[in-house]
């Protein structure tokens, strides 16, 4: 079972529905589960999997865990794994519980380390150190959170290791597709787009998009700012680009299915994160040949190289961050080089066939051992 907290659709639970759907069926019965009904849900289902709701929710509750354990009784689990920390808290008590054979739990960046509040960052470490007793591999996503897990010794070195997020590469969307979406949103042919696609979320530094927008809009006036995604920062984003003067020139398009096409429309990509774990959509960007701007935060500088496949800036530098989209603005040969090799030499450094054999091979080896 791949067990996740929130029924939305974000990069862990993309990870999470990548792997499931594409682990061999001739072995594993694979079940999706998550707290409650949602995106994640439909797509689970529309995929063929098996989808489980489960009462997973931040406050603590020993009825959850109890219903949680009897949920893996009923469907003789033998492998759960856990991706994030509220499902890791609650799927690896109750699966305790349950006496589930393996446990394997995926964090997807460290978010706890990142809390504002020490105590609840200092609580969430010792909780995972106490997890990590009984749980069989803690997984992570990249080399830097690695270094950290090992840092914070989250859990002992031989219980640890790096699975890559993997990717499909989608085709190119073709040139009367972006033609016709790039219609039905108004926009004029040649007027550059500056974008994003994130989860408008304190950890995806978008107010810092924003502060830069003013600079890059004054520096190139015809240029327009785009946010695709929403969370819970949306209303407060748009707060700000209303105080900040934006105008109608930053655009909020929410939460869209076709969030991959509209990045093709885009001229540079930004991710101006503060903390990340191995983020999917700078892969996406690089294989659509996105000139790309982002922080060098965690697993960002694992994918892209600064001056190479990509500009670097640091995180929650707005002044920098709008320098760099600038100069690819102005300067379309670089934007073109630096998006080439992106496109050339990214993508195929994260296959999803390498994060799902591996992953498979790890079941395998934990069930073999107990």
């Amino acid at each position: 079972m791949e067990m996740i907290d929130k029924p939305a659709l974000g990069g862990g639970q993309t990870a999470l529905l990548l792997l499931a759907e594409n682990l061999d069926r001739d072995i594993f019965e694979v079940f999706v589960c998550s707290g409650g009904e949602g995106p994640l849900a439909e797509e689970a289902r529309r995929k063929g999997l098996t989808f489980v709701p489960a009462p997973l929710n931040k406050k603590l509750s020993f009825r959850s865990r109890r219903e949680i354990a009897s949920v893996l009784k009923e469907l003789k689990i033998d492998i759960l794994h856990t991706h994030g920390g509220v499902a890791g808290l609650y799927g690896r008590t109750a699966a305790r519980l349950a006496r589930t054979p393996a446990l394997v739990h995926t964090l997807h960046g460290i978010h706890y380390l990142h809390y504002r509040n020490p105590f609840l960052r200092w609580l969430y470490v010792l909780l995972e150190r106490r997890y990590s007793r009984f749980t069989d591999r803690l997984v992570l996503v990249c080399q830097s959170d690695l270094r950290r897990a090992r840092r914070h010794k989250l859990a002992p070195d031989r219980r640890m290791t790096v699975i890559l997020n993997g990717l499909d590469v989608r085709p190119d969307p073709g040139a009367d597709d972006l033609a016709r979406r790039r219609s039905e949103l108004g926009w004029i042919p040649g007027r550059p787009v500056v974008g994003t696609v994130a989860r408008l979320h304190r950890q995806k530094g978008i107010i810092h998009l924003l502060h830069a927008g003013r600079k890059i809009l004054k520096a190139v006036p015809e240029s327009r700012v785009v946010v695709v995604g929403d969370g819970p920062q949306a209303d407060r984003m748009r707060r700000e680009a209303r105080r900040l003067g934006l105008g109608e020139r930053c655009l909020f398009l929410g939460a869209r299915e076709d969030a991959t096409a509209l990045m093709a429309l885009f001229d540079v990509f930004v991710l101006p994160s503060l903390w990340e774990g191995l983020p999917f959509v700078l892969v996406e960007a690089a294989a659509l040949g996105k000139p790309v701007v982002a922080t060098a935060v965690d697993g960002v500088p694992e994918i892209l190289e600064d001056g190479r496949t990509g500009l670097l800036v640091p995180p929650g530098d707005s002044a920098a961050l709008a320098d760099a989209v600038i100069r690819l603005l102005r300067d379309k040969d670089e934007a073109g080089r630096l998006a080439e090799r992106a496109r050339t030499l990214v993508p195929p450094r994260f296959p999803l066939r390498r994060m799902v054999e591996q992953t498979q091979n790890l079941y395998l080896e934990l069930l073999n051992r107990k």
